[in-house]
Parts: C-alpha cells; sequence; structure tokens
C-alpha cells in the first residue's frame, strides 16, 4: 500500500489557482469601486499571492525530487466511452517549468511596479497579470490534452487584453487583434486534432494518448491521411503561441504592449507552447509528413528569425525575433525525437530572455526612446543596465560557462548523428544570435551620448532589484540545469563540438564588434545592399504576401458571400414577401362576408386536397 501523498501535493491544484485569485483580489481597483488609495493595493496583492505559488511549487518540486512524480486527477466529465477530467501531472520536469513560471511573473510584477509607477490602470495591469499567470501555470501542469487546449485558449484571451492594455493607441488596437486572430487560426486547427483524438481515443489523458498512438502505429489502424492530418493540426496550436513561422507576425506586433507583459511572454509564453508540443511528441510519430513540416517551420524560423532581428532599429523588436529563432531551434530538437535537449534549451533561453527584457524595459523607462538611432553611450550611466544586458546575452549564446552552452554542445552532438544540417543551422543561429546582441550594445551602451541618453540616470530599485536577481539566476544556470537530466558536462560532448560552438559565438560577437553601425542604422546608398535591408527590416515581405493572398482571398470571400446574402437570399425573403403582400391584397376583395361562401370555399379545398392525395397514392401504387 502506497504513503499518501504529503498535504503540499494533495493542494497542488491550488498552484494556477493563486493567479486567477490575485486577478480576483485586483478587481475592485481595476473596476473603480475602490478610488480612495489609489490601485497599488491591487499590485501589492497579486506579488504576494504569487509569491504563494513560488513557494507552494518549490514546496511540492522537494517533495517530487524526494518520494517521485505524482499525479492527481478530479473527475469532470462523462459520456459514453469520453471520459474528461481535471488531471495535474507533478513530475519534476512539469514543476520546474512551474517554478520558470512563476518566477518570471514574480519578478515581471516587482519591475512593473517601477515601470507603470505613473500609470493609471495600474489595476488592471495586475488583473490581467494574474490571469495570464493562472493559464499558464495550469498549462505546464495539465496531464490531459483537453485541459490543455482549455487553458491555451485563456492564454490566447489574456495574450489579447495584454498587447491592448493601452487600447486609447490605433496602433495597439490593430497590434492586439492581429495577435488574437493569428493565434486563433492555430487554436481551430488544435481544436481539430482534439476532436478528432477524443472520437478515436475515448480519453484526452497523455498516457492514454500514448497508449492510443503506439497501438495505431503497430496495427495500421490509422490511415497515413488521418495520421497526417491529425499531426498537422496537433502541431499548429504550438506553433501559433511559440510565434513560429507563418504565424510568427503576432509576436513583434505584441511589443506594442507594456514592458513588463514583453518579459513573461518571450520567456514563459513561449515555453508553456513548447512545453505542449513536447507532450504531444509521441503522437507526432504517427505521421512522417508533420515531423518533417516541423523541422522545416523549425529551420525557417530559426534562421529566418535571426537574420530579420539584424535588420531591426526598434530596440524591443530586434530581440522579439530572437524569440522566434531559438523556439525554432526547440522545435527542431522535438522533430528529432531530442526532449531532454528541448527542455534545457527552453529554461536556459526563457531565464536569460527574461533578463534581456529587463534591461531593455530599463533602457526605455529610462530614456522614454526604444529607437536604435537615437540612442547610445548610456553604458557608464547605466551600469546595472548593462550588466544585467552582458549577462543575458553571454546566457543566450554559446560561451562558456553559461547555460545555452551546454544546450547548443548536447544540441550540435546529438544532431550530428541524426543530421549534420540541423547541426549547421544551430551553429549559424548562435552566431547570428551573438552577431545581433553585439550590434544592439554597442548602439545603445557604446558610442558618444546622443541628446536623449545624455542625463540618463540608473533605474529605480522596484526595477533594479528583479533585474540584478535575476542576472544571479542566470549566472546560475549550469547549476541548475545540472539538476536535470541529461546532465551536461565538457564530457557529454567532444571538444570538437565544444571548440565549434563556442567559436560560432566569438565569430558573431567579432562580427559585431567591427562592422560600422551605419551599415545597421542607415539604408546603404547601393540598390543591391538596400534591397537586402529592407527585404530583412520588413521580414522578407511576409505581412505584404499575406496582405495579397490571404487576407485578399479572404475579402474576396466576404464580398461574395455579401453579394449572395444580399442579392439572393435577401432577394428571396423579400421576393416571398411582396408575394404574400399581393395575394393578400387580391384575397381582400372576394370577402364578401357571407357564411355560406366561406364554407363552400373550404369544403371545396377539402375536396381538392384528397383529390390530389389519392391521385399521388395511386401513382406510387
Amino acid at each position: 500500500m502506497s504513503a499518501p501523498l504529503p498535504l503540499s501535493v494533495q493542494l497542488a491544484w491550488l498552484i494556477p489557482l493563486y493567479g486567477f485569485s490575485g486577478m480576483v483580489l485586483s478587481m475592485p481597483w481595476a473596476c473603480g469601486w475602490i478610488k480612495r488609495n489609489g490601485p497599488r493595493p491591487a499590485a501589492y496583492l497579486n506579488v504576494l499571492v504569487t509569491l504563494l505559488a513560488v513557494v507552494h511549487g518549490f514546496v511540492v518540486a522537494r517533495e517530487v525530487l524526494l518520494r517521485g512524480p505524482a499525479h492527481l486527477a478530479i473527475p469532470w466529465f462523462s459520456a459514453a466511452d469520453l471520459q474528461l477530467s481535471i488531471g495535474l501531472d507533478l513530475s519534476l520536469t512539469n514543476l520546474a517549468a512551474l517554478e520558470l513560471v512563476t518566477l518570471m511573473s514574480l519578478l515581471a510584477q516587482v519591475f512593473a511596479l517601477g515601470y507603470l509607477d505613473k500609470e493609471w490602470s495600474l489595476a488592471r495591469f495586475y488583473a490581467l497579470v494574474g490571469f495570464f499567470e493562472g493559464a499558464l501555470s495550469g498549462v505546464v501542469l495539465s496531464s490531459n490534452l483537453f485541459l490543455s487546449y482549455f487553458l491555451l485558449e485563456m492564454l490566447t484571451l489574456s495574450t489579447y487584453l495584454l498587447v491592448g492594455f493601452w487600447y486609447a493607441q490605433p496602433l495597439v488596437v490593430t497590434a492586439a487583434r492581429d495577435a488574437f486572430l493569428t493565434k486563433r487560426v492555430g487554436d481551430v486547427l488544435l481544436l481539430m486534432g482534439v476532436v478528432a483524438l477524443s472520437a478515436w481515443a475515448g480519453s484526452m489523458e497523455f498516457t492514454d494518448l500514448y497508449s492510443w498512438a503506439a497501438e495505431a502505429r503497430s496495427s495500421g489502424s490509422l490511415t497515413p491521411l488521418a495520421g497526417t492530418l491529425l499531426g498537422l493540426g496537433l502541431i499548429a496550436g504550438p506553433m501559433g503561441k511559440c510565434a513560429q513561422f507563418p504565424m510568427h507576425l503576432w509576436l513583434d506586433e505584441a511589443m506594442e504592449g507594456p514592458n513588463p507583459a514583453s518579459i513573461l511572454r518571450n520567456s514563459a509564453v513561449v515555453t508553456a507552447g513548447a512545453l505542449v508540443l513536447l507532450k504531444l511528441m509521441p503522437l507526432l510519430q504517427l505521421s512522417p509528413v508533420a515531423t518533417d513540416v516541423l523541422l522545416a517551420v523549425g529551420t525557417i524560423s530559426a534562421i529566418g528569425g535571426a537574420l530579420v532581428a539584424l535588420a531591426q532599429v526598434d530596440l524591443k523588436r530586434a530581440f522579439s525575433y530572437g524569440t522566434t529563432s531559438y523556439l525554432g531551434l526547440v522545435f527542431i530538437t522535438i522533430a528529432l525525437q531530442l526532449p531532454g535537449i528541448a527542455l534545457l534549451l527552453l529554461f536556459a533561453h526563457g531565464l536569460a530572455k527574461a533578463l534581456l527584457f529587463m534591461s531593455v524595459g530599463s533602457v526605455i523607462a529610462a530614456t522614454n526612446c526604444q529607437d536604435l538611432t537615437e540612442l547610445g553611450g548610456i553604458g557608464t550611466r547605466m551600469p546595472a543596465t548593462g550588466s544585467a544586458y552582458l549577462v543575458a546575452s553571454a546566457g543566450l549564446v554559446g560561451l562558456l560557462p553559461l547555460g545555452c552552452f551546454w544546450c547548443f554542445g548536447l544540441g550540435v552532438q546529438s544532431m550530428l548523428a541524426a543530421s549534420p544540417l540541423f547541426a549547421a543551422v544551430l551553429l549559424l543561429t548562435n552566431l547570428l544570435t551573438a552577431l545581433n546582441l553585439s550590434r544592439v550594445y554597442r548602439s545603445v551602451f557604446l558610442g558618444r551620448p546622443m541628446p536623449k541618453t545624455r542625463r540618463t540616470p540608473e533605474v529605480n530599485w522596484l526595477m533594479a532589484l528583479p533585474m540584478v536577481s535575476l542576472t544571479v539566476l542566470v549566472l546560475l544556470t549550469p547549476l541548475l540545469i545540472a539538476r536535470l537530466d541529461p546532465v551536461p558536462g565538457i564530457a557529454s560532448f567532444s571538444w570538437p563540438v565544444a571548440a565549434a560552438v563556442a567559436v560560432s559565438g566569438l565569430v558573431g560577437v567579432a562580427i559585431g564588434a567591427v562592422l560600422p553601425l551605419d551599415q545597421f542604422r542607415s539604408r546603404a546608398s547601393g540598390q543591391p545592399l538596400r534591397s537586402i535591408q529592407d527585404l530583412l527590416a520588413f521580414d522578407f515581405y511576409t505581412e505584404r504576401v499575406y496582405r495579397n493572398t490571404v487576407v485578399a482571398l479572404v475579402a474576396l470571400l466576404a464580398r461574395l458571400t455579401d453579394w449572395l446574402d444580399r442579392r439572393l437570399v435577401n432577394g428571396l425573403v423579400n421576393g416571398l414577401g411582396r408575394l404574400s403582400l399581393q395575394s393578400a391584397e387580391g384575397l381582400k376583395l372576394g370577402v364578401s362576408g357571407q357564411l355560406q361562401s366561406y364554407v363552400l370555399t373550404v369544403v371545396v379545398a377539402i375536396v381538392l386536397l384528397f383529390s390530389a392525395l389519392s391521385w399521388l397514392t395511386r401513382g406510387v401504387a
């Protein structure tokens, strides 16, 4: 008989509710019911419940580390052979992802106290962050596909609300709408896969789906076409959440939202979307086509995102494309059945990218500017911010000894055995990322001060405290990674691989250090180079291609259906209406007021009806 679970583990279902409770506690201030003492109490309450989530998650992770994984299930719906439950999988991997989500939320909320110090709708922001955190926590702990999909929908809604936080600005409204609609495309395709699996497998639990997939693969009960459509539907949802090609434009436009939300979006949200794909990995083996599509999407996103980032002059957009690039590498590792490396890359990238966006937010808050052409020379005036940027940059590229060095080394070692092409993709992405980070550092922190940066002060302590804390955490990332499986180390991959990873990062840094900044900032005079700059700056004209193809097709269909509705449907209804009115006008002239006329009319109608019925019956016989 197994020992009962500790109370902290039994109550692990409360962890996602901490975020939702923060949203509820913020409502009196967000809705204006309490106006006497301003919105800051809502922020303090959210920080408190998020701290409780971090502590509770840490206690549960410690128990799981000592006792082994646990599973909590609450039956919710049963019909015929379909069983749905609210299940939480308390494995070490899920709890590590949970701690990443809750800790990033805590640090981002403290950061927001300084960043949004004068924001009149501060309580609304914290209510949305609480909703955001609750959905994220539920996604990473969910043990079944139905609950994951439901929470992903909540995540889409919260992203829309956070991106549109400053809704008085037309560009923000457009960005929120585009982000919502783009992610809805992936969500609808994922819903098709969920419905198909509910009919075929009869259960939404991931463990049951794995058993069904193994049986279907061995027996051949699933046709290749059905397996391909199922696989494509299942990867569409994570593609949208992780901003992968061709559904990547929303993350760039989402930079119109507040920077504290960008911290979570570029670290925790994409991690949650990739974790869902990671849980679906055994099901993707049903379709080689889906695996090939995943490899193609990951490769295009990794290299394309890194190239497009080089041509951006907006500080936040220069790094949002880097998120797309790194998640492309995660998609490649998942397609190659390398889940351990995908997890390591997710955690190392999440911590470093959150720190990078904190330093970016500090620059924006201090200068009120995010245009690289108007920044420069603030390295000596903002030492904490500059140090945070350097540590985050070193943590993102393959430079010894920080986190991504071990992830890239293990990835290259494994990919060389599977496909050397993807090892080259990883090294090239590392080089381009280092190049981009170097050129942004030179533009912002080095050089002569610009008019907007001559008197730039260091940020206040509410922003500096989480930034410095996360800096220390990024420096300790190798020790944190060592607690996960597989354990990284210099012995885990060969010296040539380690040298290749380190050299690719150093080459990127060197190129970024010697190239003139004017080649990044201003348009070239020569037409070939100018065309390349425009091609990268406008994301390979993806938006224009969408406008001339998908958007134009949808608009054409909308005009066609509008014409059909106006001309055919409305025309038919209006014609019947006019016919009824004309018939009524004609019939009213035959009203005589004599009862015998009405009786005769009814009798004649009955006789005609029975005559028609008898004729039809005789014809059938």
